[in-house]
């Protein structure tokens, strides 16, 4: 696999966020995950939180919320699932998926408001994974994501659904904005491609490190893929 954060740089030099987009189940998860353990290794500090399906007896049961530094709570369960939260009484569904927010608030909030809060001059990249309509139940969550891209201490790494149904309203502005460079993902032959697989000089430039991307990597995804 190759890295997807590249073009943007030649496009725009303002274009310091990067988002992947793309239907379930195609693997931005999978990239997210590749993608944080190349700036690692390169030195650059990587904080925020991805999302990670929940399976029970080989059936997809709901998402948990993980940490980038491994902490883990519910996002959503499906209703009918023995461990589903708040079962009869939840406000907030997707789908068949009853979506903890409280837990979600819980773990991604304290992250978010830490970042807006910071005093120090250090550039990290901060995974939002996703911006979809689970998380987006939170007016606290959007007003945090909203800070962060309009401050100055991070580059986001995030993920935002493709288009479909009603609009999201942060989703719609975050591809609207002129410092955000989209990448479509799809699979080719078993591979994940973005367009034209470049390099991460958009998240070097932001983050002023230098990376280099290995010449045995390639685009396979992972057997288990998150959304």
């Amino acid at each position: 696999w190759a890295a997807v954060a590249g073009e943007g740089l030649r496009c725009d030099v303002m274009r310091r966020h990067v988002f992947l987009t793309g239907p379930p189940g195609i693997g931005k998860t999978t990239l997210i995950h590749k993608i944080i353990d190349v700036l690692k290794s390169s030195g650059v500090t990587v904080d925020g939180f991805y999302t990670e399906e929940v399976r029970k007896n080989g059936r997809r049961i709901g998402f948990d919320v993980v940490t980038v530094s491994g902490k883990r709570g519910t996002l959503s369960r499906t209703r009918n699932d023995a461990d589903a939260v708040n079962s009869g009484r939840c406000e907030y569904r997707v789908g068949p998926y009853e979506v903890d927010l409280p837990s979600f608030e819980c773990l991604a909030l304290p992250l978010l408001t830490k970042l807006n809060g910071k005093a120090d001059k250090e550039k990290k990249v901060y995974v939002i994974d996703e911006i979809g309509k689970m998380e987006l139940f939170s007016e606290p969550f959007i007003r945090a994501v909203r800070q962060i891209l309009d401050g100055t201490d991070a580059t986001v790494l995030g993920t935002i659904p493709i288009p479909k149904g009603k609009p999201l309203g942060l989703v719609e502005d975050i591809r609207s904005r002129r410092d955000v460079k989209i990448f479509n993902i799809f699979i080719i032959g078993g591979f994940i491609f973005s367009g034209k697989c470049t390099s991460f000089q958009t998240l070097a430039k932001a983050t002023n490190c230098r990376i280099e991307s290995s010449a045995n990597t390639d685009c396979r995804p992972n057997k288990t893929q998150t959304h």
